[in-house]
């Protein structure tokens, strides 16, 4: 049985790329560098607190959203955002 302080690892299989500010992505850097993380650290905590306050409950690893598991990578459909 596993004590209840262990944290599941979660999987990092998936890439998530955004495009951002030279200046913006400068000042994250060296705002994560303070705090001795890696920006993608900041981010998946990021993403992970976003899940939790739209689902209203703690984020379980390996869970699947409600709506069903959409593709990733390059060749996942995208959805676009009609044009006014």
């Amino acid at each position: 049985m596993k004590p209840e302080s262990v944290v599941q690892i979660e999987e990092r299989t998936a890439r998530l790329t955004i495009l951002i500010d030279p200046r913006k992505k400068a000042v994250f850097e060296s705002l994560c560098a303070e705090e001795d993380l890696t920006p993608s650290q900041v981010v998946r905590r990021m993403i992970r607190r976003y899940i939790e306050e739209r689902t209203g409950r703690p984020w379980t690893p390996g869970e699947v959203p409600a709506g069903g598991e959409r593709g990733t990578g390059r060749n996942a459909p995208r959805r676009r955002n009609p044009r006014p």
